[in-house]
């Protein structure tokens, strides 16, 4: 099912790429790496996912965009189905649906009411019983969330659905709706939101709901339950039509227009991400004097890539790069891991704009010791006591004066003594000193852990094998000494041993060697070795255990179903191999 949702973005964004239809054979080329697709094995290929995607429609024997939904239909002759849903949370994939109401409009007056409870099988939280008054004893033995979706939609049919903010309701039933159809909600959406704050921009200060209705008079009051709410919702729908129809709006689709949300201007730009692979690797947006403005990385290139151009706004920094941009240039790598080292790396060396946290090694700082106190230092003395690096020097100044000379060797044996000293700060009202003293205190816990985690992971001698970009290459990273100390591509055949040589001797003379280690790849590394990735291996510095791994990166994990078993000892495995070292 994802697969097939996943092929029909892909063939939307290649009908967008082109400007216009794109004929079977070259569309099932595209979609499933095929050489060649007569007509009609491309037909096949792509009746499924066309026929189930509402957004794309044959010409002939091409594939196209679909007419606007409801570009003929007159506002006065559509039924309009009003939802609204109480969940047990915000997000689809973790909350559950546990209550759906609706009310059906017809000829511009509510005819008929739906609503049923939904058993989701997981305890209500306490903030949602307060909210919407539901209890776990309410919900027990009422319909599961597929019964209840199934009845929703067959009291909808064919009819408009609307919402106030449709995203989120839409979000929840059109996963139902996928695990039972195997297809989205293909039904014109209109969303209450946007079209009130297009409508009446000015005369109220929010569009929420029950803003809206205090200001339309409905008489339902929205109070957190499915019904009413939708209700409630159904008169303000009734009085924005009718705004809309002030300002020429005649179907459907002209009210869809309205009530959609604005695009931004960089969405103009989208053509820009056409034909980035879904494969890793790192992106570098250039303006039109070829100027690096920002540089990210990605698992998936394509579907990175394209998020940039959708409605939500990015931070401040990317989305004054993006109003700038003017080629995106992308690199294919073979894993996220060698991703994340070459971003880390042309971000020192280009030094982007809008990239917020460049890493900044001249910047690192040392706890030393400097009479009866501690110091931060930029440059510390080769002989004398020492911890670090640090990355913020201003947490380690913060830091260094919670505490004293004697304590430098084990830093963590000062907490007890500075939480000791806080409390009698706090009982004798020294509340000023006690702020000072616990954001010293707060800066010291955090350069704690930061100074294990160093220790830990300068002490790892590990090989990290990974995918190449090259079929059939494998990618190995030899950790030692502090450091990545050589990066080396297995090619098949006997030259992975020259390869595997090569990088075990760099890494024998890491571990002898007095050059300063790099903290940030050290921490970067750090995460991969923490959470690996499915299809990283991590192995000792020994040429025949780096070799099996080369040979199990070279063969694709195979996803978890009745014989999905070697993917799940596959994960074991590498955690066992780093449960040791964190």
């Amino acid at each position: 099912m994802q697969l097939r949702l996943d092929a029909a973005d892909r063939l939307v964004e290649l009908v967008e790429e082109r400007r216009g239809p794109v004929v079977a054979e070259e569309a099932a080329r595209r979609l499933f790496a095929l050489r060649q697709a007569p007509v009609a094995l491309a037909r096949t290929l792509l009746a499924e996912v066309v026929d189930a995607d509402a957004r794309l429609a044959w010409s002939g024997d091409a594939v196209g965009l679909a007419r606007p939904l409801g570009a003929d239909l007159l506002l006065e002759d559509a039924t309009y189905v009003v939802v609204d849903l109480e969940t047990t949370g915000l997000r689809p994939g973790t909350s559950q649906i546990c209550e759906i109401g609706a009310v059906k409009v017809c000829g511009f007056e509510i005819v008929e009411s739906f609503e049923t409870l939904v058993d989701p099988h997981m305890p209500l939280a306490a903030s949602i019983s307060a909210l919407t008054g539901l209890t776990d004893q309410h919900l027990r033995g009422a319909p599961s969330a597929p019964a209840a979706v199934r009845s929703f939609l067959a009291f909808a049919g064919d009819a408009v659905l609307v919402a106030h903010n449709a995203r989120f309701d839409l979000s929840f039933l059109d996963r139902e709706t996928e695990r039972l159809t195997g297809s989205r909600l293909a039904a014109p959406v209109v969303d209450t939101v946007p079209l009130a704050r297009r409508l009446l921009a000015g005369r109220v200060p929010r569009a929420s709901l029950g803003q809206l209705s205090y200001f339309f008079g409905t008489s339902v009051q929205p109070c957190h339950r499915a019904l009413p709410d939708a209700q409630a919702t159904a008169e303000v729908l009734l009085a924005l039509i009718g705004l809309a129809q002030e300002r020429g709006a005649r179907t459907v689709a002209d009210l869809v227009s309205l009530s959609a949300t604005r695009t931004r201007r960089v969405f103009d730009k989208r053509h820009l991400a056409f034909g980035a692979p879904p494969r890793p690797g790192v992106y570098l947006f250039r303006d039109r004097n070829e100027q690096v403005l920002y540089v990210g990385r990605a698992r998936d290139l394509r579907a990175r890539l394209r998020s940039y151009f959708r409605s939500e706004r990015q931070r401040p920094q990317v989305e004054a790069a993006l109003g700038a941009v003017e080629r995106i240039e992308w690199r294919v790598l073979g894993s996220e891991l060698e991703a994340a080292l070459e971003e880390l790396r042309l971000i020192r060396e280009l030094r982007p704009p809008a990239n917020a946290r460049i890493a900044r090694p001249d910047r690192y700082v040392w706890l030393r010791k400097r009479g009866e106190g501690v110091v931060a230092s930029p440059k510390p003395p080769s002989n004398s006591l020492l911890q670090g690096p640090i990355r913020s020097r201003r947490r380690a100044q913060l830091a260094a004066r919670a505490l004293h000379a004697d304590e430098l060797e084990r830093p963590s044996l000062a907490l007890p003594r500075v939480r000791r000293r806080l409390a009698e700060l706090a009982d004798v009202r020294r509340y000023e000193d006690a702020a000072r003293l616990r954001d010293r205190l707060q800066a010291l816990e955090q350069v704690c852990r930061e100074l294990e985690r160093l220790t830990r992971l300068r002490a790892v001698e590990r090989c990290v094998v990974a995918p190449a970009a090259e079929p059939g290459h494998a990618r190995a990273f030899f950790i030692a000494g502090g450091r990545v100390a050589a990066e080396r591509t297995l090619p098949p055949g006997g030259g992975a041993h020259l390869e595997i040589e090569a990088g075990l001797a760099a890494a024998r003379h890491a571990l002898v060697s007095d050059t300063a280690f790099d903290l940030d790849e050290l921490f970067l590394v750090g995460t991969f070795l923490r959470k690996p990735p499915a299809e990283v291996q991590i192995v000792p510095l020994d040429k025949d255990a780096i070799l099996r791994a080369m040979a199990r990166c070279q063969t694709p994990l195979v996803k978890k179903s009745k014989s999905g078993e070697s993917e799940v000892r596959h994960r074991a495995a590498v955690s066992d191999t780093t449960e040791a070292l964190f």
